[in-house]
């Protein structure tokens, strides 16, 4: 069984229209919403960048049966693990069996902030590990007192607990973080259809859900939607690690700045026909994941749910 989602964008959208759009997600037949985890946004035309945890507690009111994760929160530099468990087990209790974890190794953009030196992936995979073994410990409710290769945790203890401690859900762009997630985790994530991704994970024991971010741009005229992708979210377009380095949203303008409205058409579906939003949607079952949230590039999110909910959704359900 697929499930639906939503990709709540939390770089171009403020906190109350956000909490406002997973209740109209939920209303308009999606299943599930991920809402990006940014202390920047990725360039300044996008133009926001709310505290996540806070939007999650008004969603938590504004819901009752839409599940919720971060895609995806990095508890390695900005947020020590502590508080990221201490934050999730507060939201899990809020939403019950509502909530999952998204971790992942993060971004320069956000998590540079602290002024802590930016590692090498190798390094923040490892950093990670240890990290969900911390927040896996302080979900257990007892005091937690430990002194790891990367992170201190002095006499800690989580009290508010959910009944149940939500699903953890790793982020992997390639096969060794697919094998990382299928160790530590209880599913993985990823923001392309790369069925590699999901073999690796599989092969490497991985039995839990597979995630994966869908960018569209609905518009009731193609031309205009190829436009608004371009304006507002050309990063899609990005190859290979770059966007895990770029410290300042400038320097995501300079590397997109040459990109084209094909370019970005290569990336996002742009326009109003049904049957290539169709196609997409399939192009991620066919490599593999049984969770896709959809991503609506712009401002005309109410265009968007009563498309997909009149021409797309009923083809899924």
């Amino acid at each position: 069984m697929v499930e639906i989602g939503y990709a709540l964008s939390s770089e171009e959208h403020p906190a109350p229209d956000l909490v406002r759009y997973a209740r109209d997600a939920e209303e308009s037949g999606f299943t599930y919403a991920s809402i990006s985890d940014h202390f920047h946004p990725w360039t300044d035309r996008q133009g926001e960048s709310s505290f996540v945890w806070s939007v999650l507690g008004g969603i938590a009111q504004a819901t009752t049966s839409l599940a919720v994760g971060t895609g995806v929160t990095c508890p390695i530099a900005r947020y020590s693990p502590p508080i990221v468990a201490q934050a999730a087990a507060t939201l899990a209790t809020m939403m019950p069996g509502r909530f999952f974890l998204g971790v992942g190794t993060g971004e320069a953009l956000n998590e540079h902030i602290t002024g802590q030196p930016w590692p090498p992936h190798s390094v923040r995979s490892s950093m990670l590990e240890e990290a969900v073994e911390l927040i896996r410990a302080l979900w257990h409710g007892e005091m937690v007192c430990e002194r790891g290769t990367y992170f201190t945790v002095e006499n800690a203890r989580v009290y508010s607990l959910p009944e149940e401690p939500p699903q953890i859900i790793v982020a992997a762009g390639g096969s060794t973080m697919a094998e990382l997630a299928a160790r530590i985790g209880d599913g993985l994530i990823n923001f392309a259809p790369d069925r590699s991704i999901v073999d690796a994970y599989r092969e490497a024991g991985g039995t839990g859900p597979t995630y994966v971010q869908y960018n569209v741009c609905w518009a009731e005229d193609e031309q205009r939607a190829r436009k608004t992708a371009l304006d507002i979210c050309p990063t899609v377009a990005l190859e290979g690690e770059l966007g895990q380095f770029l410290p300042y949203p400038a320097h995501f303008e300079a590397a997109t700045a040459k990109l084209t409205e094909d370019d970005i058409a290569e990336v996002i579906v742009c326009g109003p026909d049904p049957e290539r939003h169709c196609e997409g949607l399939q192009k991620c079952i066919d490599a593999g994941f049984d969770h896709i949230h959809v991503d609506q590039v712009g401002p005309d999110q109410e265009g968007f749910f009563a498309f997909y909910q009149s021409e797309v959704l009923p083809q899924f359900s």
